[in-house]
């Protein structure tokens, strides 16, 4: 059986992964939107996948402080973008209404987390990465999305 980290509620917006990993990135996600307790909480469901761009920023030398957070910030954003333009990987039951305000409210979280890790440079990419995305999928031109986000995601991890 998977031993997955204990989380400690920070404020309204923050838990903190006590021993987390790279890895629990996803299963971190889905604790957090539980515990904030908002009208997306009810439709969190277990992640049935790896958190495969989270895993990504967290190889990186750039990111080497923080390996955990920075999987759960690209995490958070990459959940976000899935609401908005695709299928989410942790919640389930919900309108395309909530969905929308749910996806900019990751966002949001996302680019937060990131900010009071002092990396304004990822912030940048980070909101870079969101505007693009919105702008190829406005052009028709969605199948640059996932391109776009390795890329992304390598220059947070630098």
């Amino acid at each position: 059986m998977a031993s997955f980290p204990s989380y400690t509620r920070v404020s309204r917006h923050r838990a903190v992964a006590v021993d987390a990993e790279p890895s629990d990135a996803l299963q971190a996600l889905a604790a957090l939107l539980r515990a904030e307790e908002t009208p997306i909480s009810s439709h969190v469901v277990d992640p049935a996948e790896e958190p495969t761009f989270g895993l990504l920023v967290a190889a990186g030398r750039g990111t080497a402080a923080a390996p955990a957070e920075y999987a759960l910030i690209v995490e958070l954003v990459r959940e976000g973008y899935l609401l908005h333009y695709g299928e989410p990987r942790l919640l389930r039951g919900h309108d395309p209404d909530l969905a929308l305000l749910a996806g900019d409210h990751l966002y949001a979280l996302g680019i937060e987390r990131l900010a009071s890790l002092g990396d304004a440079e990822a912030v940048l990419v980070l909101a870079d990465l969101i505007s693009s995305c919105a702008q190829l999928h406005a052009e028709g031109r969605e199948q640059e999305a996932p391109q776009l986000w390795r890329r992304s995601v390598e220059a947070i991890g630098r």
